[in-house]
């Protein structure tokens, strides 16, 4: 009798199970063997990425094909009067007195400019050229001529210079009222005076800037575009282009303390300027007679005025185009010949270049009600002055200090809370008064210590002044800040 026991057929279905598991572990880690066993293969080399097509260009390199042909290099030598730190000039001085001449001298400078037509005129800075006593200008394909000075504008520090030579290339203006902040700037000049053909590339950072202190004397017109593209000193004159290769702004400004800042005079304001320089050799304006003020929220809520849009009339001058149209003290322009009216200094640059003698709507709010008006502008009273003179006509102060001078209306003395002065109207190139410093606009309240109340006791003050040999002592008000300071003038 078998004395084995009967294994039931669960046990038997379990042991299979087992042995499967086990087969397929091994031939895993079998597997997971193989592929870590070492071998003697390289692994293959790193094939470096195929670019297929045509490498894509930058989209600046037709800009600067077009445009650069048509940009200079301007060489102005430029006639001062030896300074003060001048070695030779303190010798002479040591010997003659404070009386000695000082002698003419020659100083270098130079800077940036752009061809606009085939006629060889030349737009740049007002500054550039100012007192030269010879320009050079220079081409990219190593071209020199010698430049004459066709007109200046130093309110907007716009020039045109000419040069005469055959084939000259030219650069296309654009429109720069339609330009956007984020729009491509291609700067393109001679900075430092010696890296010439430099091109930068940025954007259109803001429109509209003003009220700006720029090197070699501020512009009494501003509207200037900021643009991150790189502007440094020689420049300045050069053109500001777009993606088009279209000038849409002569790069003019910097600021030494700040990275990426730079300005440029928007292109229609110097077509403008530039086609009454080459028509006229100067550029004639047109005067509405008012002081002007931003309207602040603060003032808007003073005076009553909901949305606050417009500029804020101060004062009226006497028998002026705005007194004969019935402009009033406290109305807000809203409107100037159909277009809305929103920022001051746009607004004078509006009237400025508006022929004088053609009759002109114009809209105010006053007391809370829409008024229109019709209004003729008259020129400037400098402008008309000038049209009038001869070179024979000069006053004593044109020769002696550069400068000219009218007397103040009553309201523009009650205005600027002033109990005497003059206006200065026109300061010339150059001049003594120049040089200390002296503006258009600026009142002068004093000279010698007396009060000046006319055009007459002003020139009778500097009369005084030279025939005793002494500074002209000055006591300028800076009409824009109100800021009052003393001029010495050395009357030679």
């Amino acid at each position: 009798m078998n004395s084995q026991p009967v294994r039931p057929r669960s046990y038997f279905v379990a042991a299979a199970a087992l042995i499967a598991f086990g087969l397929v572990v091994g031939l895993g880690l079998s597997a997971t063997l193989r592929m870590s066993t070492p071998t003697d293969a390289k692994p293959a080399a790193a094939q470096p990425a195929v670019v297929t097509g045509d490498t894509p260009e930058s989209p600046f390199v037709k800009v600067v094909e077009k445009a650069l042909p048509a940009v200079v290099f301007i060489d102005v030598r430029k006639k001062t009067a030896g300074q003060n730190g001048d070695p030779q000039d303190e010798l002479l001085r040591r010997f003659f007195g404070d009386n000695t001449p000082r002698r003419q001298q020659t100083q270098p400078s130079s800077g940036s400019g752009f061809i606009i037509d085939g006629q060889g005129h030349v737009l740049t800075n007002n500054h550039v050229v100012r007192d030269a006593g010879e320009i050079t200008v220079t081409l990219n394909d190593k071209r020199s001529f010698k430049a004459t000075v066709v007109g200046a504008d130093p309110e907007t520090d716009v020039a045109v210079i000419k040069i005469a030579g055959d084939q000259l290339p030219w650069l296309p203006l654009g429109d720069s009222d339609k330009l956007r902040v984020g729009d491509w700037a291609i700067a393109i000049g001679n900075p430092l005076g010696m890296l010439r053909g430099s091109v930068t590339v940025g954007i259109i950072s803001a429109q509209g800037r003003s009220d700006l202190n720029i090197f070699g004397g501020s512009p009494a017109f501003q509207d200037f575009i900021q643009t991150d593209a790189s502007i440094n000193f020689g420049n300045s004159g050069g053109p500001l282009c777009n993606i088009r290769g279209e000038v849409i702004g002569i790069n003019t400004a910097i600021n030494p303390s700040g990275q990426g800042i730079g300005f440029a005079i928007p292109i229609n304001l110097a077509k403008h300027v530039s086609e009454q320089l080459i028509a006229n050799g100067n550029v004639r304006r047109a005067m509405l007679g008012v002081y002007l003020a931003e309207l602040t929220p603060e003032l808007a809520e003073g005076f009553g005025i909901k949305n606050p849009k417009g500029v804020l009339i101060q004062n009226v001058m006497d028998d002026s185009p705005a007194a004969k149209a019935g402009l009033k003290r406290n109305d807000v322009v809203i409107e100037f010949d159909g277009q809305p009216v929103s920022e001051l200094q746009k607004f004078r640059l509006k009237v400025a270049d508006t022929p004088a003698g053609k009759p002109m709507p114009i809209t105010v709010l006053r007391d809370g009600k829409v008024m229109k008006f019709t209004v003729t502008l008259t020129d400037r009273p400098e402008e008309q002055a000038l049209a009038k003179a001869t070179p024979g006509d000069s006053t004593e102060e044109d020769a002696v200090a550069g400068l000219q001078v009218r007397t103040l209306s009553d309201d523009e003395r009650r205005a600027a809370k002033l109990n005497s002065g003059v206006m200065v109207s026109f300061v010339a190139s150059g001049s003594i008064a120049e040089e200390a410093g002296i503006e258009a606009g600026d009142v002068i309240e004093e000279v010698g210590g007396k009060p000046v109340t006319s055009a007459a006791d002003f020139s009778k003050g500097l009369a005084e002044a030279k025939k005793a040999r002494k500074h002209a002592v000055l006591l300028v008000n800076a009409g824009a800040s109100g800021n009052t300071r003393f001029v010495a003038l050395r009357l030679e």
